[in-house]
């Protein structure tokens, strides 16, 4: 009686042993899922930003919105035409942006180049019009600096031409107060032209390193 009693319970503790051991087993074997990654959050481009980039299109430009940047407003007038603007943060550095698609302009002038009763103007030329009209609107006096940009500076925009003028500014509430402003006209043939006018309190290397950057997120088609 004893033995049966004790060969009894000897099995159950060998059956539950038996249970235990498969138990951890099939445990061991299921492997951990990993925590899915969040996939980024997508940038949010605004409706100014999406009107800007189908205009730079339209005029042969490739433009990459920067790091660093965020958009801000402009003070739109009559005198200040521009198409986009943004700004670094903290850093007293804005660009308001103008582009002017010549795809259409160059072939009308082409059809009425000819014609003694029409003066029409070669597009490709527009651009220093609009800088030095850009820079009258924008400055105190006729004190500015008036250079021819470098063949290197256009090929990395790559440009045909362009004008640059450094300004010094008056105290308006339309250009938030800035000091200076150097416009940046640039063409390329029969294609567009950007007018960037970038704007600082202070002309220091980093102001001149952030104009220098421009050609990094903005430049035509080659």
């Amino acid at each position: 009686m004893g033995m049966r009693c004790f060969s009894r319970q000897f099995k159950q503790i060998l059956f539950t042993l038996l249970l235990s051991i498969l138990a951890a087993t099939a445990i061991s074997q299921i492997k951990p899922q990993r925590a899915k990654a969040k996939p980024a959050p997508a940038k949010t481009v605004s409706p100014r930003l999406r009107d800007f980039m189908r205009l730079t299109t339209s005029a042969g430009i490739d433009f990459t919105f920067p790091e660093g940047f965020k958009e801000t407003k402009i003070f739109n007038n009559e005198d200040y035409a521009f198409d986009y603007a943004m700004e670094i943060p903290g850093q007293g550095f804005e660009i308001w942006f103008r582009v002017k698609p010549q795809k259409n302009d160059w072939q009308n002038y082409l059809l009425a180049k000819n014609d003694p009763h029409k003066q029409t103007p070669d597009p490709d030329t527009a651009y220093i019009a609009l800088a030095h009209a850009q820079a009258s609107t924008l400055a105190e006096d006729t004190s500015w600096i008036k250079r021819g940009i470098l063949p290197d500076v256009l090929e990395r925009y790559n440009a045909n031409a362009g004008q640059s003028y450094l300004l010094t500014l008056p105290d308006r509430r339309a250009t938030n107060a800035y000091k200076y402003a150097l416009v940046l006209a640039i063409e390329k043939d029969h294609t567009g032209t950007i007018l960037a006018v970038c704007f600082t309190n202070d002309k220091s290397t980093e102001f001149f390193k952030n104009v220098s950057r421009i050609s990094r997120y903005m430049k035509f088609k080659p």
